[in-house]
């Protein structure tokens, strides 16, 4: 199985590096593109459909590699390739916020009725509570594809930590599908590293947040509730943080948490000092560090407790020293249709 996992995961790198040259030709042809404006980074209109790539990267190898016969995998690559079509929806004509969040209930709601729950309570409402987790996580994500390459770099690093954790649990198939998806994002960066020359857009950043959402709600499928707070929260630890931080700057600022704004976690760090670069490296650092206890509490070297103390040592440290630190005006948007939700920089 070690061999298939390479074979995949090196499939997967190679075909989202090369799918996204002519997706990015494709949208430039067709003016898919995130025009200049704002307070927006980039200079220059750079075009979308590179989560299109990513998401063909990761689907096309897993089942050329697994084929069908796994229910649950098969189940998140149907309803993640229907949320990255939705996000490619949105980026063409944007969607009601309702709407958006609806498809997403449906579809993770599927993923759930083929076994994907996580256990918390040991009743029915777990089904209810994991659809919750996986919409908000969904949408965290996205929101945190704000910066060139920050994204990316977290979802590369999160995919290969939870593939690690899948393989050394037995979870073989879910091993191949996250390194394929690790390997995919992976290949996806030299695209969207900083300066940027295209953006996954939303097809990316809500298949990326949808699929490490509903794989690290199996990895905790039949633990305790402690070893599933501390497995749901320890890998998605950056995109949770960053969406606690908008929503509660905002609402103490007595503004809507929806409106756009530069107060992200990867905004507060460029005000600090770091390029855009050392953003991505910081946040990949930080993922890799909260991955790494996920792992170890998983395989009963740490305590749950511990694990998540040590993460929340880590998010009081980051925002303390971050305090304060943000350029806190709304995000002007260009003549665009405007959209309910975070979109660049």
């Amino acid at each position: 199985m070690s061999g298939t996992i390479v074979l995949t995961a090196g499939a997967a790198c190679l075909l989202s590096v090369t799918a996204a040259v002519p997706l990015r030709r494709l949208a430039l042809r067709w003016d898919l593109t995130d025009h200049p404006g704002g307070h927006k980074a980039h200079t220059r209109p750079t075009p979308y459909l590179g989560g299109i790539a990513i998401m063909v990267g990761t689907v096309v190898p897993t089942v050329a590699a697994l084929g069908l016969a796994d229910l649950q995998i098969t189940a998140i690559l149907l309803a993640a390739t229907a949320v990255c079509v939705l996000g490619l929806i949105d980026d063409i004509a944007p969607l009601p916020a309702a709407t958006r969040l609806a498809v997403e209930t449906v579809v993770a709601i599927g993923v759930v009725l083929s076994g994907v729950q996580a256990p918390l309570t040991g009743t029915w409402l777990d089904g209810a509570l994991t659809v919750v987790w996986v919409v908000v996580m969904t949408n965290s994500f996205n929101l945190l594809d704000n910066m060139d390459g920050a994204l990316g770099t977290v979802a590369t690093v999160t995919a290969g930590l939870l593939a690690a954790t899948a393989l050394v649990q037995g979870h073989t198939a879910l091993a191949v599908f996250l390194s394929a998806l690790a390997c995919a994002c992976l290949g996806f960066l030299p695209h969207n590293w900083a300066p940027a020359r295209v953006f996954m857009g939303d097809s990316g950043s809500l298949f990326l947040g949808f699929t490490l959402a509903c794989s690290a709600a199996v990895l905790v499928t039949g633990r305790p509730p402690d070893a599933t707070i501390a497995g749901l929260f320890l890998p998605t630890f950056v995109a949770t943080v960053d969406t606690c931080v908008v929503f509660l700057s905002r609402i103490l600022a007595n503004r809507s948490p929806l409106q756009g704004g530069t107060d992200h976690l990867s905004h507060r760090l460029r005000h600090i000092g770091l390029g855009t670069r050392a953003v991505s490296v910081t946040l990949g650092t930080i993922t890799a560090i909260t991955g790494a206890l996920c792992l170890t509490m998983l395989l009963g070297r740490l305590s749950p407790l511990i694990a998540v103390v040590i993460a929340g040592v880590i998010a009081v440290v980051l925002i303390g020293l971050l305090r304060g630190a943000s350029v806190d005006s709304p995000v002007q948007r260009p003549k665009a249709p405007q959209k309910i939700r975070e979109r660049r920089r």
